[in-house]
């Protein structure tokens, strides 16, 4: 029986893109160990692609599920412009949770100025909550994407915000934390939820320049490292003192027994750069009002993927929200 969340990364690799076998010319990016979108050759401009679930809330289900997949985008430094979504409810679903839904959808899609231009909805006896499945689309110039294979040995790595505010904001809004967290914190982390786009950091960081960028989700921050790290075939240092974290995720993470650096992060966005453009990047973030922290560097392949300590930072597995929302 297999874990609950993602396929771990050899299997996923194994019983899933091995079998994907076909290819045509006009795609340029393909499925892979830590590549966010597939990017298709439209003549002078490239399509970006990219599909997700929302599985572990049901409270911002609508919401989250119009951020995440336009997140994915918005890591080849390209802004999203259409959005596809398919809604799975379970018997019992009533016209005012489907409407809340499509609310919360149409009211990020707005935010985004992303336009939901399909999709599919349906009770089902296959689903025991909601699955709400986009499909986010977008447009940039040909040869424009950023992709981690430009990973060079040196390059910083940076994150923006602090990680942990998705995994955060569910498990506020999921559980019941009155336990651990004080009426205002419980407000502070409910409204984490409120900052999981990164479309805005991505475009900005798209035009700075860098050497690849990747949304921080399941498997968190150290999860999106190791997979960046596999893409460029590279390896990497990493101060974890340096990683940013809010005092509440901490505290949730203590009270439920989870590591908060393997927490679905989305609102982060791990940034990887030559280090003379650190200074133009910080100062383009700052401007936007986007806290920006440099967590590391890229190294060689040989050096494999470690803390500043040396102990070897691991593939990502199930994620740790899993423990918490089940």
């Amino acid at each position: 029986m297999l874990k609950v969340g993602k396929l771990d990364s050899e299997l996923l690799k194994r019983i899933v893109f091995d079998k994907i076998t076909f290819r045509r010319d006009e795609v340029l990016t393909r499925p892979g160990i830590g590549e966010d979108c597939a990017v298709l050759d439209y003549g002078d401009y490239e399509c970006v692609l990219s599909t997700d679930p929302i599985t572990a809330s049901i409270e911002d289900i609508g919401r989250l599920a119009v951020h995440i997949s336009c997140n994915d985008i918005a890591s080849n430094g390209v802004e999203p412009v259409g959005l596809l979504l398919a809604v799975l409810l379970p018997e019992g679903t009533t016209e005012e949770q489907i409407e809340n839904m499509m609310d919360q959808a149409g009211r990020a899609s707005e935010e985004l100025g992303v336009e939901i231009v399909g999709g599919h909805t349906e009770i089902t006896r296959a689903v025991n909550q909601p699955v709400m499945i986009s499909t986010a689309i977008g447009r940039g110039p040909k040869g424009g994407s950023a992709s981690g294979e430009d990973m060079r040995p040196g390059d910083l790595i940076l994150v923006t915000k602090k990680i942990g505010i998705e995994g955060t904001g569910i498990i506020a809004t999921e559980k019941d934390v009155s336990h651990v967290l004080t009426e205002e914190e419980q407000r502070e982390a409910a409204a984490m939820l409120d900052q999981v786009s990164v479309v805005k950091e991505g475009v900005i960081a798209g035009r700075v320049g860098t050497h690849g960028m990747h949304d921080v989700t399941e498997g968190g921050i150290l999860g999106a490292v190791w997979e960046m790290c596999h893409v460029s075939r590279l390896g990497a240092t990493i101060d974890r003192a340096e990683i940013p974290v809010s005092d509440i995720t901490i505290k949730l993470c203590k009270a439920f027994d989870l590591d908060f650096m393997r927490l679905i992060s989305s609102g982060c966005m791990l940034i990887v750069c030559e280090q003379e453009k650190f200074g133009e990047m910080k100062e383009e973030m700052e401007k936007a009002g986007i806290a920006l922290t440099c967590i590391g560097k890229v190294e060689e392949e040989a050096a494999g993927v470690r803390f500043e300590d040396g102990s070897v930072i691991a593939p990502p597995a199930s994620d740790e929200i899993y423990k918490a929302v089940d």
